[in-house]
This record gives structure tokens, sequence and C-alpha cells, in this order.
């Protein structure tokens, strides 16, 4: 009876720390591209003031470190064809909604909705006025959509 009790502990003790590795290896080590401590509002302003200057628009990526489309996404827009469009056509800001209790009030004035799910972006003209956002979930699947849907997705928001 020991003998079996402490096989049935030492299972569990190896399950236990085998869930704790498959969780360990999902989180993003280091802070993350969504800086959880930087201040939305005047991001978003100083990117406005840079787009117009550089004759750019805003994109302002709304997404979080625990999602994994997020940081899909985050990677594409430095790689390849995508990274080279997006750096092109706009300033980036990426805006932390932790898990849905940060920036909310941000996003909802510029009319994004987090419901269908992150990422979700908004585009902003030079002048400040949101030209467009996705409301239906488009970039949920990030990490399963290829650069070109992508790109379709942004050129949909207020293409100049």
């Amino acid at each position: 009876m020991k003998r079996r009790t402490a096989s049935l502990l030492f299972a569990a003790a190896l399950a236990a720390v085998s869930v704790t590795s498959v969780h360990a290896a999902d989180a993003v080590s280091g802070p993350g591209p969504y800086d959880e401590q930087a201040d939305a509002r005047a991001d978003i302003n100083n990117a406005v003031a840079r787009a117009a200057k550089e004759g750019k628009q805003v994109l302002v990526v709304y997404g979080a470190n625990w999602c994994k489309d997020c940081l899909a996404l985050n990677k594409g827009f430095g790689d390849g064809h995508l990274g080279t469009a997006v750096d092109k056509r706009f300033v980036t800001v990426k805006v932390n909604v932790g898990r849905f209790d940060k920036n909310v009030d941000v996003a909802n004035q510029m009319g994004v909705t987090l419901k269908k799910g992150i990422p979700t972006v908004a585009v902003i003209g030079a002048d400040g006025q949101v030209l467009g956002t996705t409301k239906g979930g488009e970039l949920a699947d990030a990490r399963n959509m290829g650069e070109d849907a992508v790109i379709k997705v942004l050129d949909s928001l207020g293409k100049s």
C-alpha cells in the first residue's frame, strides 16, 4: 500500500511539473512587446506627431503579451514583406490591454472593439482622426494568417 501511494504521489508530482513546464514555455520571456507600464494616450499622441512629420498614418495595435496571435502579429510586423509594408506606411504604437482590463477606455474612444478578440487595430491619420478600425476579429487568428492577408486587412482601414 505504501509503495502504491508513493508511486501515485510521484506520478502526481511529475504531472504537475510537466504542466508547469508547458505553461512556462507559453509565457513571454522578458517584458514582451506590449509595455504594461506605458501611457497609451501619450504614446498615441507622440505617434500622431511623428506621423505628421513623416507623412505616414498611425497604426495602433491593441494586444497583450499572453496572446499568441498578438505575438505572431508583432513578429510579422518586424519581418519580411509585411514588416516593410507596415514601416513604409505607418508609425506603429502597441497598446497593452492586459486581460481586457487595461486601456479599454482608449480602445473604446477610438471605436475599437475588443470583444471579438485581439489583436485588433486602429488606423489614425496624421491629423489625429481615426480612419478605420477592425471590428470583427479580423486579426484574431494572426498566427495562421499569411502576410498578404494581414496587409489586405490593413489596406481596408483608411488607405490614403
